[in-house]
């Protein structure tokens, strides 16, 4: 008990201590690691950054059980940790840099509620791509989560739009000049077209699947993203996951699947992520079986 009233009073002598400014400056501090913390997280670099604690964590173990070698060798390692840091977050620098500049810090830390904006582009794909279907119109959509797609947004022309289905149906015109690309969705908006997409290096995937269907395959391996297809040669419409291929899917199991994926709040009675497009292997019906394939795109 006299332990815990000496504690009390020492509290309360270094809180009278803190002034206004101190609170101010204290939670400056705190917004702004809260959200570099966030910008990292939402990019590619979150790896990394697990990579730098696992290095800091080690360090920490080896200076406690004296391991000289290996504790020689993290010091050196971390004396060039700085210029390593900035060679690899060199485009976050950059982007970080270029918004300060223009103006635009508010929209890197500041995100709205976007559940209207995806409940509108989903059903507007959903149109967009039942017609396509039918009229085997070949398309190819990248729906953005946490993994930002900034260098691949520089491949093709920059947009800011709504979703729609006359715009897209526009887009993917086989005589309009980005039909070819893919359309990026950045929280339910269209913000490029005429994107090139990496290729799939798995070498297991059908060779009846064509550039398009590799493309987006692609993506979807090296990024958390949602990729919806239509293939030009059959009207078949497709998702891709995490490097998985769900085809000839039906309009009403392509909503499902962009509104569980993309929207997982609202769908919490049901399976979610990685497991949904599983389930979906074996329950979808109405389905053509999956040995079945395209014979091109």
């Amino acid at each position: 008990m006299e332990y815990m009233e000496q504690f009390l009073s020492t509290a309360t002598e270094y809180i009278k201590l803190i002034g206004i400014f101190d609170v101010i400056d204290m939670a400056l501090v705190a917004f702004v690691v809260y959200h570099i913390f966030r910008f990292v997280r939402r990019s590619r670099s979150g790896q990394v950054v697990k990579a730098i604690l696992l290095i800091i964590l080690a360090m920490g173990v080896a200076n406690v059980l004296q391991l000289q070698v290996v504790r020689f060798v993290l010091n050196n390692a971390v004396e060039l940790g700085f210029i390593a840091l900035v060679i690899i977050f060199q485009p976050e620098i950059r982007r970080f840099l270029e918004q300060m500049g223009s103006g635009k810090i508010k929209e890197m830390f500041v995100r709205e509620t976007i559940d209207d904006e995806l409940e509108y582009a989903i059903r507007e794909t959903v149109e967009a791509y039942t017609s396509m279907s039918k009229d085997k119109v070949g398309a190819l959509m990248v729906f953005e989560r946490k993994t930002m797609l900034d260098d691949v947004l520089k491949t093709g022309t920059p947009l800011d739009a709504r979703v729609s289905a006359e715009l897209l149906k526009n887009l993917f015109w086989n005589k309009a000049p980005l039909h070819d690309g893919a359309v990026i969705v950045r929280n339910g908006r269209i913000v490029g077209a005429g994107c090139m997409l990496p290729m799939s290096g798995n070498v297991n995937i059908s060779r009846d699947l064509g550039m398009r269907h590799r493309a987006g395959i692609g993506i979807s391996e090296n990024s958390d993203a949602v990729v919806a297809l239509v293939s030009e040669e059959t009207g078949s419409i497709s998702v891709a996951i995490n490097g998985m291929l769900k085809r000839h899917l039906a309009p009403a199991t392509l909503e499902q699947m962009l509104r569980n994926e993309l929207m997982p709040e609202q769908e919490e009675s049901k399976p979610s992520g990685t497991a949904w497009l599983t389930s979906m292997f074996k329950q979808t019906k109405g389905d053509k079986p999956d040995g079945e394939e395209d014979s091109r795109q």
